[in-house]
């Protein structure tokens, strides 16, 4: 058994306390806010309560412990998770298409990581409006999201150590201010009957469209997949129990508390003209303020797991061509503790658009929910396909898909509903980060199709010529070009023109670099293959996409082993020099290519590449990506013909003289 999947198999007391801080801050922080939200404003009555409680109870046990803890939790890639990782898999399949799922999951996903923060954070510092109803929360909301992604820089791993037992307290508070209520009006559990939750449908003001609301109540399911590889699947399973547990106990201890106020509005009971919140209405006055404070931990905690994992997304898109290349830093030794500092602030002004545009937590439940919906589909289209390679049993199969469709796409069509209503924020969100990683995927891919490569073997002899030409001054000791050739035996032609025609590069020794993206999240091996003894030599590494490929720290470590093996020799050539065991200089030369205007392009490839270029321009540029030391780095820009126009019909004339 590899090591992966022992970590995913293993229980400890430590892991479980470490899964609640990383796992359930989004689906914890749920009470948030979803029963206020079924309620409205309306008067309270008895089926509607048992309603929404036998929703919320179906939708967890349905959407969340058997569509993700049971059956999604099976398809890790070594270890990992996340809808990224789920495509690596059946992408094996070769099946067109599979790539539109993978980028509408990871937008949506995003998109979920711009709005949970202001949702989570405003839903628990409106509870100070029990001591002061006019009291304006935007500038407290803003100012403690600022904090939360100025820290981000510095990584959690101190911060992170807080998480588990804070959240341990939040899921202990939710059941004690549950179990209290629920003792003295046991009647309520017989909302277990799922009669109440299709009745609801009939009863409630909003019909079917309710849904939308039930539907925060498992907003971050996703998140229990996508976080496998820092917590472990066995762990997951063992620690949902009690999290679902503390859950259930709290909206039922809501509805009992309720149903003992029936004919009252949300307003009446909270004693001010702001609606009230079930969940703050379950304490009692002394603890209050303390409620308040840990509901605002625990929103910040969902919100920080949100960030960490849109940097793990962005980071897996890069690796998969699917979005620019941008900075990662690595904050701390924490295996796959990332900081990208251009998605960290993007997502903090997104954050404070929605907190300005929609400036209450009730107003934000209209776009909550819609973006995360999208992505549960997606999940769950290719999850089918994970089941087809697998060999699952078709009937199996086919039953999964359409029970889970069915259910997603009806909260789909109750969440369109509050389209008008904010719902178009998380929408316009995601189709814009969708627009950016199908422009980037695609103009990739047309690249890549009309890039021309030759036989290395074709040019070993004047390669091995120009190395002892002395008559060409020596442009370096070790001249070190990136290539996109896949198979070793091949190289780009512009790579050959780069180092014969422009500008004769005489070098003692050329190294041809390739970084191959590999299912595998973290594999990190290379292979070394000499094309001609002390004069050309090919590096291939392979590395996870989830490996930040700092190329020039890796080919460093190659060089080193290499020399230890003595298979090279990298004391620089020059007489004096050598003499003095001096070591050679390394020179890397990128090729960066434009669109030349020598192009007949249909039009949709036009408009696909300008925003690429266009894209390329805010992006790092390749040297700064791969890791590499500008002092040692030449670029040289090489225009890309991919369809060249038609022969042109020029005719000569004679001199008039």
């Amino acid at each position: 058994m590899s090591s992966s999947h022992k970590h995913l198999n293993k229980v400890t007391l430590g892991g479980l306390i470490v899964t609640l801080g990383i796992i359930y801050g989004d689906i914890g922080t749920s009470p948030l806010y979803v029963m206020k939200a079924i309620m409205g404003e309306l008067p309270i009555q008895e089926e509607v309560v048992l309603g929404a409680l036998s929703c919320i109870f179906w939708t967890l046990t349905l959407q969340t412990t058997v569509k993700y803890v049971i059956l999604t939790l099976q398809a890790d890639n070594k270890g990992e998770g996340g809808i990224f990782s789920l495509y690596t898999l059946v992408k094996r399949l070769k099946k067109r298409g599979l790539i539109v799922p993978a980028i509408i999951g990871g937008s949506a996903l995003l998109a979920d990581g711009i709005i949970t923060p202001p949702i989570s954070v405003s839903s628990a510092i409106e509870g100070l409006r029990i001591y002061n109803p006019d009291i304006d929360t935007v500038p407290i909301v803003i100012g403690i999201l600022f904090i939360l992604f100025a820290i981000q820089r510095f990584g959690t791993k101190l911060v992170g150590k807080f998480f588990g037992p804070m959240m341990l307290i939040w899921f202990g508070m939710l059941g004690i201010l549950g179990i209290i209520p629920l003792v003295s009006n046991i009647a309520v559990l017989k909302a277990l009957n799922p009669y109440y939750a299709i009745h609801l449908l009939s009863i409630h003001h909003e019909g079917f469209y309710v849904l939308g609301f039930v539907f925060l109540c498992t907003t971050g399911a996703e998140a229990l997949y996508s976080d496998m590889g820092h917590c472990g699947r066995s762990n997951i399973r063992i620690s949902w129990g009690f999290v679902k547990s503390m859950l259930v106990l709290n909206y039922f201890g809501q509805g009992a508390y309720l149903i003992s106020h029936s004919g009252k509005t949300l307003s009446q009971l909270s004693h001010n003209s702001n609606p009230g919140n079930p969940f703050y209405l379950l304490m009692p006055d002394w603890f209050v303020p303390v409620g308040i404070a840990i509901a605002t931990s625990a929103a910040v905690i969902a919100s920080q797991a949100l960030i960490s994992g849109s940097f793990t997304l962005i980071s897996e898109a890069m690796r998969l061509n699917f979005w620019p290349k941008v900075s990662v830093k690595f904050p701390t030794e924490l295996r796959g503790q990332l900081y990208i500092p251009s998605v960290n602030w993007l997502l903090f002004l997104g954050c404070v658009f929605v907190v300005l545009h929609f400036r209450e937590s009730g107003n934000m439940e209209a776009a909550y929910g819609l973006a995360i919906v999208l992505c549960m589909i997606m999940t769950t289209t290719l999850l089918g396909y994970y089941m087809v390679m697998k060999r699952y049993n078709p009937i199996l199969i086919l039953f999964t898909v359409m029970v889970y469709f069915s259910i997603e796409i009806s909260f789909f069509i109750a969440n369109i509903s509050k389209f008008t209503h904010g719902g178009y924020v998380s929408l316009i969100i995601a189709g814009l980060l969708s627009t950016i990683m199908a422009v980037w995927f695609t103009a990739k891919k047309i690249r890549s199709e009309y890039t021309e490569f030759t036989k290395i073997d074709n040019y070993k002899s004047v390669l091995a010529d120009l190395s002892n030409d002395k008559s060409i001054p020596k442009y370096a000791t070790h001249l070190v070009y990136l290539t996109n050739a896949q198979f070793s035996d091949e190289i780009e032609s512009k790579i050959i023109y780069s180092i014969l025609q422009k500008r004769p590069k005489r070098a003692d020794i050329y190294w041809f670099v390739h970084v191959n993206v590999v299912d595998e999240p973290y594999r990190m091996d290379y292979r070394v293959r000499e094309i001609m003894k002390d004069d050309v030599i090919r590096v291939d590494f392979y590395l996870g996409f989830r490996v930040a490929p700092r190329v020039n720290l890796m080919f460093k470590n190659v060089v080193k082993d290499m020399v230890k093996n003595g298979e090279v020799d990298i004391t620089s050539r020059y007489e004096s020099l050598n003499r003095n065991n001096v070591i050679g200089d390394f020179k890397f030369v990128i090729i960066e290519k434009f669109l030349s205007y020598d192009n007949d392009l249909p039009w949709y490839e036009r408009i696909i590449l300008d925003i690429y270029f266009i894209l390329k321009k805010v992006s790092l540029t390749e040297g700064r990506a791969f890791g590499l030391d500008n002092s040692s780095v030449k670029v040289e820009q090489f225009p890309i013909v991919i369809h060249p126009p038609e022969d042109l019909h020029l005719t000569r004339v004679d001199d008039p003289n």
